[in-house]
């Protein structure tokens, strides 16, 4: 009995291991790394693969997702009893529709690649944002700029298809501000994150 009791306890702590780190306090940039430096060594690890600061990659997932790992647009309803078809592809961390993240699995490489994975999905945003730097020549220190076209997708930006949604603009103002916030906050946590990271072997 007692062995039992003691699978069962070995069971529960290993399922629990495996489950997906939700942060509770997303205003906040530390407290979201230091409960799990594992996102924050993704984060580090997508800054320096394309140079897009970990602020603004975070600022622009905490707008998509609030960092929900299987999040997605609101599914209509008809007579409010019959589920129809959502309008959007986009899932996960980043929001990222069908099209674009096939795009991202194959010039990266990775097929198996997860929208519900923040390593992956942080490593998007970074790709994607690198890209519309080249293609758009927005800086990514841009946030706002950034978000617009990581919204609207590089051709709307091109289009200017923003200047038509006054919601968007006010949106992407968030964000930036978001980003000043994270930023700050980061200066402040930074080194004991890397000294968390880096100390272990």
């Amino acid at each position: 009995m007692n062995v039992l009791k003691h699978l069962a306890i070995c069971l529960c702590l290993l399922l629990s291991g495996c489950s997906t780190y939700q942060p509770r306090h997303v205003d906040n940039i530390c407290n979201i790394f230091f409960g799990e430096t594992d996102w924050y060594e993704a984060a580090r690890d997508a800054q320096r693969q394309w140079g897009t600061p970990i602020f603004v990659m975070m600022a622009i997932m905490h707008q998509e997702s609030r960092f929900v790992d299987d999040a997605q647009p609101d599914r209509p309803w008809l007579l409010g009893i019959i589920p129809l078809p959502r309008n959007s592809s986009a899932y996960g961390y980043a929001q990222a529709q069908d099209p674009v993240w096939e795009e991202y699995q194959q010039l990266r490489g990775n097929s198996g690649a997860d929208r519900d994975d923040f390593e992956d999905a942080i490593d998007f945003i970074g790709w994607y944002t690198h890209g519309s730097q080249k293609r758009l020549k927005v800086s990514k220190w841009d946030t706002y700029g950034q978000y617009l076209a990581y919204h609207e997708g590089r051709g709307g930006y091109e289009r200017k298809t923003y200047d038509g949604k006054p919601w968007l603009k006010l949106v992407a103002k968030k964000v930036k501000l978001r980003a000043s916030h994270y930023n700050q906050q980061l200066k402040t946590c930074k080194a004991d994150l890397n000294d968390r990271v880096d100390g272990w072997f």
